[in-house]
């Protein structure tokens, strides 16, 4: 990390290579709102490796898991605009028939589905993605056998009969059926059931090393790309076309409206409260180190 309170020529901003995510920092690579003489290194990298990369505190702003952010808190802290929150939808699991669940069981029946997933090996996107979290609470101390996969891959392991399920995430989560394949368990609608509440799925992080007024700063300017794109929509997801794998418009704008909505403008109580019952679970079952207290930006 650099030297404390410096101030960077030029800002490093990672995210996914997502229409969700290019959708949420069009404005800002597309120079539409006021960067305040500001610049950004736009890094695009799958989440996993911006998970990784913030364990080594080496972006200045980074999209990253909420499940990943229990292991950051010496270096970043959150900014409270810029969340992926699955409400009532969220990562699925899904096997490669049609008819994923065995005859009598019926969908949302946990107890038949944690039985179906014993001994199954099951394909996920990265141990530090919040998918891989949110299964890890769903099947509790039983527990699941995985192997990880990127997270664009995770079809063909299944379908190769590398991995029996798959967890996936970002567009798979709307295009599973369409290849094939079928839903075991979707996490945030299990999720929603069992609190209330959104998924925390994604946030974005801001260095502790920079000067807390620069950080309010970046803080506004995130939230104002944000607020550009909600208010232009047809243009911000035609800038997000290009990341759009496999999806035509339409169904971008579906994602992208599944993932950047009023929680992203700001995680607001429901979302603070949400990323608190997460973690807080995590902790309890043991499956990050330490309960965590969440600091903000914004």
């Amino acid at each position: 990390m650099s030297n404390p309170l410096a101030t960077p020529e030029v800002f490093t901003l990672g995210h996914s290579p997502d229409p969700d995510d290019a959708f949420m920092f069009y404005a800002m690579a597309a120079a539409k709102i006021n960067l305040r003489g500001h610049k950004f290194q736009h890094i695009l990298q799958d989440i996993q490796t911006l998970n990784d990369r913030a364990t080594r505190g080496e972006l200045h702003i980074s999209a990253i898991s909420i499940h990943a952010y229990a292991y950051v808190l010496d270096k970043y802290a959150l900014l409270s605009c810029g969340a992926s929150m699955g409400d009532g939808y969220g990562p699925v699991v899904v096997s490669s028939s049609p008819d994923a669940l065995p005859p009598g069981v019926k969908a949302g029946d946990r107890a038949a589905i944690l039985a179906w997933l014993k001994g199954k090996r099951v394909a996920i996107p990265g141990k530090l993605t919040s998918a891989f979290l949110s299964l890890q609470i769903y099947c509790g101390d039983q527990g699941f056998d995985f192997v990880v996969v990127p997270f664009d891959e995770i079809f063909d392991a299944v379908r190769s009969g590398h991995a029996d399920a798959g967890l996936v995430i970002h567009e798979g989560q709307l295009t599973y059926e369409r290849d094939g394949f079928g839903k075991i368990v979707d996490l945030g609608e299990w999720w929603k059931a069992e609190t209330g509440l959104p998924l925390p799925l994604g946030g974005n992080v801001i260095r502790k090393d920079l000067d807390p007024a620069l950080r309010q700063e970046l803080s506004e300017i995130l939230a104002e790309s944000i607020e550009y794109g909600l208010q232009h929509r047809a243009a911000g997801v035609a800038h997000a076309m290009p990341l759009a794998r496999g999806m035509d418009t339409p169904l971008a704008d579906q994602f992208i409206g599944m993932y950047v909505n009023d929680y992203t403008r700001d995680y607001g109580a429901a979302g603070r409260r949400a990323i608190r019952e997460f973690l807080g679970r995590a902790a309890a079952m043991g499956f990050i180190p330490a309960p965590v207290e969440l600091e903000f930006v914004g």
